[in-house]
């Protein structure tokens, strides 16, 4: 017996079977999501028609727009109610996920409130990160209007064929998340004072539906069961100081949807104010999200789905078993892996490809660039009919230099493509730097990564070179059509006294047990600032030093919101010592000599100093490759230092077009 057969089971949510235990929960996609006229591009109906395909029983997209008069809000597309078009696209939309043997929720959003600027909420109340501007306050009429509109927009939907709606959303925040919080709600009226009251427009939405599209239409709430809030744009890492809501009150709120009618709970954390539980990092440990839900089942009959780094296949198999949530949530894993519940549920799991919890793909592209949704380690997520694989073209042989992640994603997609394959790698295993990123213990899934990609550099007959760092005749003999360079990256050393006596960045990964008590990191990047980390973990004192005036933006490339957001308050709670706008001078016997911003210099006293000042790239054989008279491209941190996503996206495109 496969003991995953306990994702397989079927369960009801009011009349509608679902197949299993496996949802893809809503995620905001991007521009990539419709077409000119407002419709679901062709893009996207394969992108979750893929997810159906390989098991995911139930499919809730991202939060549709409801709202026809208060704030019509274009950024989130098309009103579902005015716009024949998208009605349309979603009939085919709900055929095709229903062919592929899924059933299909339609998310629907009350509003935004305070998240964005110019939206309105329940009261007056400073813009997220930006607190010089005021969201405005909803009149009563404007509510009953948005309510209306809830209303009429899930008709539309069940008329699309839809088989539920899912209510967007008493979570991150959101306009119905602020109305039932009393930390953002200090209405007078009838929709403000008690819980009840706060609640009103939850109870208001899902009895009009229930009245305008029959009881037997599922209708479901997004609840976050705690929000971790200690302040408008601050939050409390251990829930200490909450002033939001706490798992208590969503215990209690728990309760009440279930009697106001609403069929099901889709649970998860956070706000836009704690967006390190909203969109938890990989600091945030897997399954932590289980407690909590298991609270709210005890309170209530109906199904309890989990959100939220539930990713680890073996803690959510028990909490099901134990009764304790009925349904896992995947946003970001179904991103990574398509496939994800066909493998789980078929004993599979060592062919799953992980999400990495770094957030670069998907929520950094989707709230802070602007660009369309995608994932770091899956560069065709979202876009498989933009970059899909393309078919090869001949008989091609191809020769990977560099056995990173750069280098096996460039020898994996190589193979997929039909090309013959060897990859050559001076060392005498496969990973380069995210073996070192693999390393820390919050960072496991890096690891897996690793895993992952050398059984399928083994399943495609990629031919690997161990303890190989090949010449120019030694590329010859191999009559390659096409040569990937993917060398990767030194640490960099700039010519500063002393430097010599720090312990590079790589030592302290690799042997953390031969850091001192007293431990100076010279360089508040990622890999700086993951070190600290773990050295803080390790009961170590520690001081970062970083010459740019914040951390976690080396180069330009800023970490995630959530990322940033957490090492920070991480920092704080472990009492790690920041300077930013500090720079090393020299490195003596007794620690680092530094330059503050105001030009004073002073000793850091340090056992141990650390120089985590960034990568540059490796020497390799360009130049001299070019008489072969083949094609050479380098990719990764071959062209630069930066994230595993550019490693991967950087291979991926550079193979697919050979």
């Amino acid at each position: 017996m496969n003991r995953y057969d306990v994702f397989n089971q079927p369960y009801r949510i009011g009349g509608v079977e679902i197949k299993n235990r496996f949802a893809v929960v809503p995620m905001t996609m991007g521009a990539l999501t419709y077409d000119e006229q407002g419709g679901f591009s062709d893009n996207f109906i394969h992108y979750l028609e893929l997810r159906a395909k390989g098991g995911f029983a139930l499919i809730i997209p991202g939060a549709a727009t409801t709202d026809r008069s208060v704030d019509p809000y274009a950024a989130l597309g098309p009103n579902v109610i005015e716009n024949a078009h998208w009605q349309e696209r979603a009939k085919v939309l709900t055929e095709a996920i229903h062919n592929a043997g899924a059933k299909i929720f339609c998310q629907i959003t009350m509003g935004l409130g305070r998240n964005y600027p110019g939206l309105p909420g329940p009261s007056e109340n400073p813009v997220w990160r930006n607190p010089d501007m005021k969201s405005p306050a909803l009149t009563v009429e404007q509510i009953h209007s948005k309510i209306a509109d809830m209303i009429e927009a899930a008709a539309v939907a069940q008329a699309c064929g839809y088989d539920g709606v899912e209510i967007h959303a008493m979570h991150w925040g959101y306009l119905l998340d602020q109305m039932a919080m009393s930390f953002y709600n200090r209405r007078e009226d009838e929709y403000g004072g008690s819980l009840e009251n706060r609640l009103r427009c939850a109870r208001e939405i899902v009895e009009g539906i229930h009245d305008k599209c029959g009881r037997d239409f599922p209708v479901g709430m997004r609840l976050g069961l705690k929000t971790y809030i200690r302040d408008y744009d601050k939050a409390t890492l251990t829930g200490e100081g909450e002033v939001g809501r706490t798992l208590e009150e969503g215990v209690e709120i728990s309760r009440l949807l279930e009697k106001y009618g609403y069929d099901y709970l889709n649970t998860d954390t956070g706000t836009y104010d704690s967006f390190y539980y909203a969109c938890p990092p990989m600091y945030n440990p897997q399954g932590f999200m289980i407690p909590l839900a298991a609270a709210a089942k005890k309170a209530v009959s109906i199904p309890v789905m989990a959100g939220g780094r539930m990713q680890d296949y073996d803690l959510a198999a028990a909490a099901i078993e134990a009764g304790e949530i009925d349904a896992v949530g995947l946003g970001r894993p179904s991103l990574a892996d398509p496939d994800y519940p066909n493998k789980v549920i078929s004993g599979r799991v060592e062919d799953i490809r992980p999400c990495i919890g770094c957030n670069m793909g998907c929520f950094r592209r989707c709230v802070e660039t602007g660009e369309p949704v995608s994932c770091a380690v899956n560069p065709q997520a979202a876009r498989e009919l933009v970059v899909g694989l393309k078919p090869g073209e001949g008989n091609k042989k191809v020769v990977v230099i560099g056995g990173g992640v750069a280098g096996m994603e460039a020898a994996r997609t190589s193979a997929l493509r039909g090309y013959a394959v060897t990859l050559f790698e001076k060392g005498d295993h496969l990973g380069g730097h995210i073996v070192e990123a693999g390393a820390h213990d919050f960072k496991k899934e890096i690891a897996r990564l690793n895993a992952w990609y050398k059984r399928e550099l083994d399943r495609l007959g990629v031919k690997v070179e161990l303890n190989h760092e090949p010449c120019v005749n030694c590329v010859k003999k191999q009559s390659p059509d096409a040569v990937i360079l993917a060398t990767g990256t030194t640490p960099a050393m700039p010519p500063i006294p002393g430097l010599e006596k720090a312990v590079t960045s790589l030592d302290a990964i690799n042997q953390p047990e031969k850091l001192g008590k007293t431990v100076v990191i010279i360089g508040g990047g990622l890999v700086g600032c993951e070190i600290a980390l773990d050295a803080a973990n390790r009961g170590k004192n520690v001081t970062v030093v970083e010459a740019l005036d914040d951390i976690m933006a080396a180069g330009g490339a800023d970490a995630p919101y959530p990322n940033k957001q957490m090492i920070g308050d991480l920092f704080e709670s472990k009492n790690v010592t920041v300077l930013t706008g500090t720079k090393l001078s020299e490195v003596t016997d007794e620690g680092a000599v530094v330059t503050a911003p105001d030009g004073d210099s002073r000793l850091l006293k340090a056992d141990t100093v650390v120089s985590a000042m960034g990568f540059k790239p490796a020497a390799n054989l360009k130049d001299d490759l070019a008489a072969l008279n083949v094609p050479v491209c380098e990719v990764g941190d071959a062209t630069g230092a930066g994230t595993i996503m550019k490693a991967i996206w950087d291979a991926y495109d550079a193979a697919n077009s050979l």
